[in-house]
C-alpha cells in the first residue's frame, strides 16, 4: 500500500530551540535622574511657597496647580528612567 504524503509542516514560532532575544534598550543619559529629581523638589517648593506667601492669606489655586503640574512631571519622567 502506497504512503500518504500527509500535511508539510510550517514552521512554528511558539516551540523555537532559541528563541529572539529581546534588545537592550539604551539606559538613559547621567543627568536625567537628578533633572527629574530637581522637578519633583521645585514641585514640593512651589507648593509650599503657595501656603506660607503672605502669612497664608493669599493661597491662589493657580499656583498651586502649577506646583502639582512640575511635581508630576518630575514623576511622569522618572518613570522613564533606565
Amino acid at each position: 500500500m502506497p504512503e500518504s504524503k500527509g500535511r508539510k509542516k510550517t514552521a512554528s514560532s511558539r516551540y523555537q530551540l532559541h528563541p529572539q532575544r529581546k534588545q537592550r534598550s539604551k539606559p538613559s543619559p547621567k543627568w536625567f535622574a537628578p533633572v527629574m529629581a530637581a522637578l519633583m523638589i521645585v514641585g514640593i517648593g512651589i507648593i509650599v511657597w503657595n501656603f506660607f506667601r503672605n502669612d497664608g492669606n493669599s493661597f491662589d489655586p493657580k499656583v498651586m496647580w502649577l506646583g502639582l503640574g512640575v511635581l508630576a512631571a518630575g514623576f511622569f519622567g522618572i518613570s522613564f528612567w533606565k
